[in-house]
């Protein structure tokens, strides 16, 4: 099954998306893509650390999440990617070949891999067109991603406030 879970930022993505794995009764694979650039983040990324389950295996991946997935993916897991646009951010700061490369690998991988795989994300297409260059293909990626993915989701949901609204349902 995967499920693609979008909200904006703070709506409680993170939260249903472990909610999810919890309640699945499954081992759960925690795939981070963020990574500690600056003390902010640090603290968030502490901040969550601390409230997952000890049991789960937490998995760094800032550019691989095609292989990660692959390389974790179950029939008795459930992983949680948390979140594709800091990963989509990450691939493209990184360059352009390196973004296209890992975008394909991702999209190749995911319809074919077993078990569960909560993917959350941030929609970001809602506000103002971005001023410069980068912050628009930003936007105009995460939206293209989110669209490609959910032609391969069994589920997605829109997170509002902590409370889930489904938007697509294939079960």
């Amino acid at each position: 099954m995967r499920i693609l879970i979008l909200g904006g930022a703070r709506s409680g993505k993170s939260r249903y998306a472990e909610r999810l794995a919890h309640d699945s009764g499954q081992e759960v694979v925690y795939i981070a893509t963020g990574w500690a650039g600056d003390e902010e983040m640090s603290k968030r990324i502490a901040h969550h650390q601390q409230q997952r389950p000890s049991e789960w295996l937490t998995v760094e991946e800032r550019f691989a999440l095609g292989s990660a997935l692959q390389t974790h993916a179950a029939h008795n897991r459930c992983l949680i990617v948390d979140c594709l646009t800091l990963w989509l951010s990450n691939c493209l700061e990184e360059g352009e070949d390196l973004f296209q490369r890992e975008r394909k690998a991702l999209q190749e991988i995911l319809p074919i891999l077993p078990g569960t795989i909560c993917m959350v994300s941030n929609e970001v297409g809602q506000g103002i067109v971005p001023i410069n260059p980068l912050a628009r293909r930003f936007v105009d990626e995460a939206g293209w991603l989110h669209q490609d993915l959910t032609t391969c989701c069994d589920q997605v949901v829109w997170i509002i406030a902590g409370l889930p609204l489904l938007v697509k349902n294939i079960l």
